[in-house]
């Protein structure tokens, strides 16, 4: 990536299978146009078709596009619980999923991160993402199956985790109520999508305000997904895991404190924070520190982001620029 004229190594990007400026990704926006109206009205077109149909076969249940990750938790969330429902949430939960539960008017009762067994009786749904952004961490979500409805946000985890790419849920062999996942992360596009029973896909087409009042994905962009989930395959998913656990490795050797597991790999670097993401920009690696509210006081930290597409001498370039900015 360039920035301000410089050439930098992007160690904070979430194209994790770097798809984004694929060939074959980036020609297939060349073709169609906008939706042009939301598609309830006249803005349905047959590549949004094709891509629920391509989503919904590589996950076995029935999938609705959103124009966003936002929109879709936006729909869910607020369209699923009903009010007076007691719904369960993971404090360190995505500003969609904590939107989306206002929304809904439940009974909210938000939890420690990742401790399901803190779930109360009566619980209506629990809430919960497959790999979180900043810790980088998956909970274990058979402890967070039970007598409710199970929703987990798979948007860091798809197409970049598990088997065939579905996510931290199919690694665990665990089987949501609903899943939310998003295009434009590992698949390198834009866009989102809810996926659930027949019953839920339907119900969102009829209430879910997300969905019916905002025009439709832009038709290159489903297409260009199409694409991406063709090309997201286990040989690029092996390259990152493998890049993540290169950079892993060498972090902790030269004494960062390493949070999580797989691509995202945060470091605590409390009140040093900026002073590394500063050095590290200066060694030409661009890896943005974090800082609170994002995240709580004392867990300030700089957050890298792994890509397939990492060669081994830029992430060992890396963890060289760490060592030296954390001497």
């Amino acid at each position: 990536m360039r920035l301000g004229g410089r050439e930098l190594v992007n160690f904070s990007s979430n194209d994790y299978l770097g798809l984004a400026w694929h060939p074959a990704v980036r020609a297939a926006y060349a073709e169609g146009g906008g939706a042009g109206s939301a598609r309830l009205i006249s803005g349905n077109r047959p590549a949004h078709d094709l891509l629920e149909a391509a989503l919904a076969d590589k996950l076995g249940r029935t999938v609705l596009l959103f124009s966003s990750g936002y929109h879709a938790n936006l729909a869910l969330l607020a369209t699923v619980p009903e009010p007076g429902d007691l719904v369960v949430s993971d404090a360190l939960n995505h500003a969609s999923i904590i939107d989306g539960l206002r929304l809904s008017k439940a009974r909210r009762v938000i939890l420690p991160h990742d401790q399901p067994d803190q779930i109360p009786a009566g619980a209506a749904l629990a809430v919960v993402e497959g790999l979180y952004s900043m810790d980088g961490d998956t909970p274990d979500l058979r402890r967070w199956t039970g007598d409710h409805w199970l929703a987990v946000d798979e948007a860091h985890a798809l197409g970049a985790i598990g088997p065939g790419g579905r996510g931290v849920a199919a690694m665990q062999d665990v089987a949501p109520d609903f899943i939310v996942g998003t295009l434009g992360k590992a698949l390198g596009v834009a866009g989102a999508f809810v996926a659930g029973p027949a019953a839920l896909r339907e119900l969102l087409i009829s209430q879910g305000r997300a969905f019916i009042y905002t025009t439709g994905m832009p038709e290159p962009v489903a297409l260009a997904a199409l694409v991406a989930i063709r090309l997201a395959d286990d040989e690029r998913r092996e390259r990152l895991a493998h890049n993540a656990r290169r950079l892993r490795e060498g972090l902790r050797e030269v004494g960062a404190r390493v949070l999580g597991a797989h691509h995202v790999v945060p470091i605590v670097t409390v009140e040093r924070t900026m002073d590394v993401a500063a050095r590290l920009l200066d060694a030409g690696i661009y890896a943005p520190g974090i800082r609170f509210p994002t995240v709580p006081r004392g867990q300030e930290r700089v957050r890298f982001t792994v890509s397939s597409e990492h060669t081994v001498e830029q992430v060992d370039r890396c963890v060289d620029a760490v060592a030296t900015a954390l001497r």
